[in-house]
């Protein structure tokens, strides 16, 4: 009888739990399910009071409008604002900024945690701390004398403007791979330096393939961060050669004072402006999940 009661308890415990997590996943879910209903929804049936998950009429035109196969006379029958949006542009301008940002960030990242965790130098241990502190400030405290600094070296609207607060060293980045290198064994470098292997050769040709898993898993962090980023290329990056995708939503959204906001455009927009990170994630989700569980268990 006793087991039977535990079972029992174990059995409701179980299903409790599943229900939770299904209601969560409903939650979470239903915000894009809802911007994909809207991006198939004409602007003025938007608010005709059906709040169904499927739309009356599901048209494509939105994603026409904001892929450039439309007329702006064509966009503003469909109830859009007649605006365009050079969409092409704007995601490669965002590829690029994301790649570069991902890939310097890994790179530097990568030297100076191997640094902090190997060599022994005056001050290492201050310095991290520094940098760890570093984590504590929020960014947008760095927004106006990144700003000011920028706007005096003449690189408002250019890339190197747009990319150099990002390309140096990573304080998250540091201390993600700095706990990995902590946990390799110090045989291995001993090792190959005894084969006469320099500390470079050591560090490229042993210690980076045994860590390829955290810097994969910190170059799919530091990619999902540069795509979401908006607030500073917001500012620095408003003409169109240098646009990233996320402003150029912001500004495709904007009417003019006769017309209503563009609500069911700027939803197909978003809608592919997912589609990057959904199947970079959707490749390497396993390998993140995994090796973000064995860095921080070691």
């Amino acid at each position: 009888m006793e087991n039977q009661s535990v079972y029992k308890t174990t059995t409701g415990g179980k299903i409790v739990g599943w229900a939770l997590l299904i209601l969560l996943l409903i939650v979470t879910l239903l915000p894009f399910v809802w911007a994909i209903r809207t991006a198939f929804t004409p602007n003025s049936a938007i608010f005709d009071g059906n709040y169904s998950l499927m739309p009356n009429d599901p048209t494509s035109i939105n994603f026409e409008r904001v892929l450039g196969m439309t007329t702006p006379e064509e966009s503003m029958a469909a109830g859009g604002s007649g605006q365009s949006m050079n969409f092409w542009q704007y995601l490669i301008n965002s590829l690029i900024f994301t790649a570069v940002v991902a890939l310097s960030q890994v790179a530097t990242s990568t030297m100076a945690a191997y640094a902090f965790a190997r060599l022994h130098f005056r001050g290492r241990n201050a310095l991290f701390m520094i940098l760890l502190t570093s984590m504590m400030i929020p960014p947008v405290f760095i927004v106006l004398p990144n700003f000011v600094l920028m706007n005096s070296l003449s690189w408002i609207n250019t890339w190197q403007g747009l990319l150099a607060p990002y390309v140096l060293i990573s304080p998250f980045g540091i201390f993600f791979l700095r706990q990995f290198f902590l946990s390799l064994p110090r045989e291995v470098e001993e090792a190959a330096m005894l084969d006469g292997a320099g500390r470079w050769r050591t560090f490229l040709q042993v210690i980076v393939p045994m860590a390829s898993g955290p810097i994969v898993t910190l170059g799919i962090i530091q990619a999902v961060f540069a795509w979401n980023e908006y607030l500073w290329p917001q500012l620095i990056a408003k003409a169109d050669d240098v646009r990233l995708l996320n402003v150029a939503l912001a500004v495709f959204a904007q009417s003019s004072p006769s017309t209503s906001p563009d609500w069911a455009g700027l939803m197909a927009a978003a809608s592919l402006q997912v589609i990057p990170m959904f199947i970079l994630l959707l490749i390497f989700g396993r390998k993140l999940v995994s090796s973000l569980g064995l860095t921080s268990a070691k």
